[in-house]
């Protein structure tokens, strides 16, 4: 499993031009599922994403979390974290969990997440999605479990 979490003043994901999600100061979460993934790995990237410490205090250092600064997430599926690369000019994505392995994983996270307290925000699963953000820093830290 692997998330591509992103620091963001701001966040939205839209479907044919109109807005299904969006949260401000906090995460975008780019989620991914391959084959073999299993829940056990949810808690542990959810709790990371709630509590790793990438925001600034008083002093500008990285020493605050997600949780500390009352930060919103947006989660957006995204098999393309999968794409194997090595060999030709198409990405393969063989490593990712079919939608009717991962979608029910997806599902799982977001309430884990939502269970926090936490504003959560999603796209639609399997949907053509178009994604806009504000990268804050920029601070972009892949996560995988």
């Amino acid at each position: 499993m692997r998330v591509l979490l992103q620091r963001v003043t701001q966040a939205s994901v839209s479907i044919d031009g109109r807005e299904v999600g969006h949260c401000g100061r906090g995460f975008l979460l780019l989620f991914g599922v391959k084959n073999g993934d299993t829940e056990e790995a949810l808690d542990w990237l959810a709790e990371k994403c709630l509590n790793l410490r990438v925001f600034e205090d008083e002093e500008g250092k990285m020493n605050r979390s997600l949780l500390d600064v009352s930060g919103e997430l947006l989660v957006v599926s995204q098999f393309t974290l999968y794409a194997d690369t090595v060999r030709g000019r198409r990405p393969s994505f063989i490593e990712a969990a079919p939608p009717d392995v991962s979608k029910p994983l997806y599902e799982k996270f977001v309430a884990r997440l939502r269970a926090s307290g936490v504003p959560v925000a999603t796209g639609e699963f399997g949907a053509d999605m178009q994604v806009s953000l504000v990268n804050d820093g920029p601070v972009t830290i892949m996560l995988e479990r």
